[in-house]
């Protein structure tokens, strides 16, 4: 995956854009933050009223008090059910954001070439649809609110202020200017740690997923306290990082209380002291410095009002650094590149013959490795060409790029005379059909997990294609027969049935070309036995390519490639390759003597 970071500008205008993609919800939210705001700035007004109407000389006008007294208590009231309202609409708005974002980055996954996967962890990529975006949605669902509220409460306060008393502005002309430096610094501070919390809570959720899916191999060799103390290891740097980021970042808030907490008792002090000269005679009503007993009580409820938004964004902004953190990694698989798209002019393949030629192919995952060496492999159509070796010779790689999931440094691969490269990728694969060696079935029912194969299969299709696979005897014996549900990845049935399963699924296509991957690898030598013959009827008229460990199953082949440090070192018949009497002898003669 990309180690590009995006710019902090960026990811708030990309989230921005995320928020104004969802205009209907989202400018009446606005509405209601500016009414909600607007009654609840009105309170203060109404109570010095209240104020002004006790302070009168000709006596307390009680009937005027009550009047302000109901009108403060109705603001606030009705200040309370809007908030609720723009609640309910926030919450809303907050989940459509991230079902688009989690389909769009699902669809981005689809449209990502396979070294993406092969060079990032499940559990990581799955932590990103997940706790990442998870992330983003408590942020735009709670902390959003919180923000647009905060930044009418400033501003109608300080407006406010400023038509009671102009001079007392000066103390948070002082205080707010510290307050923003001190946060900027902070946050410049926490950022790398937010980033690095979401990273270890990737690799933590990629450990586990990993594991958990091996499982019986953990039981089985009796490692599962080293695994768990494996596990402990990744979970305490989860919980380090957490701790690390959350411990910077609330330092933040008791600083900018305590500055908040100065500016309020400044603001009481310095209106005391006007009040009092105001009192006096010193300041006349209607100057610069005058102040009443309700101004003061008005100021410092309204400097209250802009001194509390200051301190909560202080206490959220951990929360923003997590949410941009998190931000950062989905935006990161969203702008990776896709697969590369089909060259300009490429040919549609939609009636493949079966002929393919690689034509002196060199190729490397990485640049400083080279897997496969000036490898050339013909195959007429109905042809079977078994490669054989040890592990890591590059006999998957050669089916990798058969399938262009990868494509070759140097060389050619031709299907039908043509150069896969000039040819439609999409089409270039309909044109295989693969069994390998790890199954993959999904939630669903035997019969849905057959008919994957070919989606608008018949019924009668469906079941013939389970019995040449020799496996329609034991789903007929399961409960609901075809009906039966299988649960994630088929753990409910055995690995072989599994297996058998997927065979079937390839007897359900019609595809000119089939792939065996170590395909019977996970049936006992009983049942290899009985699929044989379904095998030798599924590659009838079809150009195989099979990757086989056991030899008894590729001695039918029409070519046997020996593949040994990425280069073919024997090649021909069963029957040639013994007399040759060289490595794959000695494989054959390993085996069964």
């Amino acid at each position: 995956m990309s180690n590009k970071k995006p710019n902090r500008k960026g990811l708030f205008i990309r989230l921005g854009k995320y928020v104004l993609g969802q205009w209907p919800l989202f400018v009446p939210a606005v509405i209601l933050t500016l009414l909600s705001n607007q009654l609840s700035l009105m309170g203060p007004r109404f109570s010095g009223a209240a104020i002004d109407a006790i302070e009168s000389t000709g006596g307390v006008n009680f009937d005027l008090v009550f009047e302000n007294v109901l009108k403060m208590i109705l603001c606030y009231t009705a200040s309370a059910l809007l908030s609720y309202l723009l609640a309910v609409i926030m919450i809303n708005l907050s989940q459509r954001i991230i079902y688009r974002m989690r389909r769009q980055v699902f669809e981005k996954l689809n449209t990502l070439p396979v070294n993406f996967f092969d060079q990032n962890a499940t559990g990581d990529i799955i932590s990103h649809i997940s706790y990442d975006i998870d992330t983003i949605n408590s942020t735009l669902s709670h902390d959003l609110v919180q923000v647009m509220t905060s930044l009418y409460t400033v501003i109608g306060s300080l407006i406010f202020m400023w038509q009671i008393s102009r001079p007392m502005i000066l103390i948070f002309a002082l205080t707010v200017p510290v307050s923003i430096l001190f946060t900027r610094y902070r946050s410049k501070k926490v950022r790398p740690m937010f980033r690095a919390r979401s990273k270890k809570y990737g690799e933590l959720n990629g450990f586990a997923e990993e594991m958990l899916s091996g499982a019986r191999s953990i039981e089985a060799y009796g490692r599962e306290e080293v695994i768990s103390d494996r596990f402990n290891a990744h979970n305490k740097e989860a919980m380090d990082a957490y701790y690390n980021a959350e411990y910077k970042a609330t330092l933040l808030f008791p600083t900018i209380n305590l500055i908040n907490n100065f500016s309020l008792s400044m603001v009481a002090v310095f209106g005391g002291i006007l009040y009092m000269y105001s009192q006096n005679g010193v300041f006349a009503a209607g100057s610069l410095f005058f102040m009443s007993l309700s101004g003061v009580a008005q100021y410092v409820q309204y400097s209250r009002k802009f001194a509390g938004p200051i301190n909560e964004f202080s206490n959220i902004l951990h929360e923003f650094q997590s949410a941009f953190s998190a931000a950062e990694r989905v935006f990161r698989i969203l702008d990776e590149e896709p697969e590369p798209l089909d060259r300009d002019g490429a040919a549609d393949y939609s009636e493949p013959n079966g002929d393919v030629e690689l034509s002196d192919i060199t190729f490397g995952y990485t640049k400083d490795r080279t897997i496969l060496k000036n490898v050339h492999v013909e195959a007429k159509k109905g042809q079977t060409v078994a490669i054989v070796g040890p592990t890591g010779a590059g006999k998957t790689t050669i089916i990798n790029l058969l399938m262009r999931f990868y494509d070759p440094q140097s060389g050619v691969i031709r299907m039908d005379g043509k150069e896969s490269l000039d040819l439609k990728r999409a089409d270039l694969r309909k044109a295989f059909t693969m069994v390998l060696q790890d199954t993959w079935l999904f939630h669903g029912t035997v019969y849905d997990n057959i008919v994957y194969g070919k989606e608008n299969a018949t019924k009668e299709e469906v079941y013939a294609a389970a019995k040449a696979a020799k496996i329609d005897g034991y789903i007929n014996s399961l409960p609901n027969g075809y009906n039966t549900v299988l649960s994630d990845d088929g753990v409910n049935i055995s690995k072989g049935q599994r297996q058998l399963i997927t065979i079937a699924r390839a007897f359900l296509s019609d595809a000119p070309m089939l792939i065996l991957d170590e395909a019977t690898s996970n049936v006992d030598s009983r049942t290899e036995i009985k699929i044989q013959a379904a095998m030798t009827e599924l590659m009838k008229d079809r150009t195989c390519f099979v990757i086989a460990h056991r030899l008894s199953t590729i001695q039918n082949a029409d070519t046997i490639l020996v593949v040994k440090d990425g280069t073919i070192i024997e090649q021909g018949n069963h029957e040639e390759l013994l007399k040759l009497g060289g490595f794959y002898a000695t494989l054959y003669n390993s085996q069964f003597k």
